[in-house]
């Protein structure tokens, strides 16, 4: 992470809006300290207004003529700024003009002569077509912090990271398989995943080591993780434990628009397709069955990556290994040929969703119950 020039404006935006105000905040802290005095200002821009947008501005730019008190310099931190992106405030011409005016103040700006006033600004989005962002871009330090994403190929291992550094911030540990569990129940979600932490540590007490026992009895299960539930018990074949949460699933698409009856059934149909290439590096010998989730994710380091297909979707190294180390004995419960039905039976259930008028629910446990059957074959 670079370094914010302390003679110059900082400006800390990004996707993540929780490692935004974590980051910002250690700035606006380490500044302070290092300046001392009284005469720090905090200007809260979180609008909901063109007005109150122009009186933040206004508000700042009487921060920055105003000389410190003591003599000794000011931090001035513009907190949560929510009109530098593509928001319908900042869309007002008012704003962008007033915004715009204010980058040309900055340019002007004798930085380096006032070395004493420092300039921090956070925010979520940022529009970087804009002027504002270009002249803080050109004399100024920008920080931009990315959100993760389930499409990123190693958000788990980052998510793994700031977990343990968390956990170790608060004095414990976490063992390898808790924190892994407790990746795969949170998802890429730095805040919650934050508080789950927070919860953990207060549960274990005394305890140093935190268990995946913990984890299992006090983290929540976010929309990401139950998605994983719904595919862990058609992995294990446990049928009244599949339609139960097939249950909560569809009773949860009837209140979200963000979810639906094909949605689960895509995540359904990873599912089986990680279990199916699974089985194929366990038949070419690239892996072993292994208990122990570091020396299962050691063995997926060693496969060579030359010999997997580029596409994402068929790449087993492109999932999260601790999906794959909860899969690794559900491979067992199925053979290869039972896995491919369950494919065909998956791609005609999709045809069936999209094409027929017949209850969702019921071809949904249709084709699962055909899949988890004992015999596939008989079914």
């Amino acid at each position: 992470m670079p370094a914010a020039q302390t003679s110059s404006p900082a400006l800390i935006c990004g996707d993540d809006e929780f490692a935004v105000k974590q980051r910002a905040k250690q700035l606006y802290l380490q500044w302070c300290g290092e300046i001392g005095g009284m005469d720090h200002e905090i200007i809260e821009a979180t609008v909901t207004n063109s007005g109150e947008a122009m009186a933040a501005i206004a508000q700042l730019r009487e921060a920055l003529q105003t000389l410190p008190f003591f003599g000794t310099g000011k931090v001035i931190w513009l907190r949560d700024c929510n009109f530098l992106g593509e928001e319908r405030v900042a869309s007002t011409q008012m704003v962008t003009e007033s915004l715009s005016g204010l980058a040309e103040e900055f340019k002007a700006f004798a930085w380096s002569r006032n070395a004493g006033i420092r300039l921090l600004i956070s925010a979520g989005k940022v529009d970087k077509r804009k002027t504002f962002f270009k002249t803080l871009d050109k004399i100024g330090s920008v920080e931009s912090l990315a959100g993760w994403s389930v499409d990123d190929r190693d958000w788990a291992e980052r998510a793994e990271v700031t977990a343990r550094t968390a956990v170790r911030d608060r004095k414990k540990e976490i063992s390898d398989e808790a924190v892994a569990e407790l990746v795969s129940r949170i998802g890429p979600n730095p805040r919650q995943l934050d508080n789950e932490i927070e919860k953990l540590c207060l549960f274990a007490g005394n305890r140093q080591q935190i268990e995946v026992d913990d984890v299992n009895a006090v983290c929540a299960r976010n929309k990401t993780a139950r998605a994983f539930a719904l595919g862990d018990a058609l992995g294990d074949r446990d049928l009244p434990r599949l339609l139960r949460r097939l249950d909560e699933e569809l009773w949860e698409v009837k209140f979200d628009s963000q979810k639906s009856e094909i949605g689960l059934l895509y995540g359904l149909i990873a599912k089986v397709r990680a279990m199916l290439l699974l089985k194929e590096m366990l038949r070419e010998g690239w892996i072993k069955p292994e208990l122990d989730y570091n020396r299962f994710k050691a063995q997926l380091q060693r496969v060579p990556a030359d010999r997997l297909p580029g596409d994402r979707r068929f790449n087993p190294l492109a999932l999260n290994p601790y999906v794959l180390y909860k899969a690794l004995p559900q491979v067992k419960r199925y053979s290869e040929a039972e896995l491919v039905r369950a494919m065909d039976g998956l791609l005609r259930c999709n045809q069936r969703l999209v094409s027929s008028g017949l209850d969702e629910t019921l071809v949904l446990q249709q084709t699962l119950v055909q899949i988890v059957a004992p015999s596939a074959a008989a079914a």
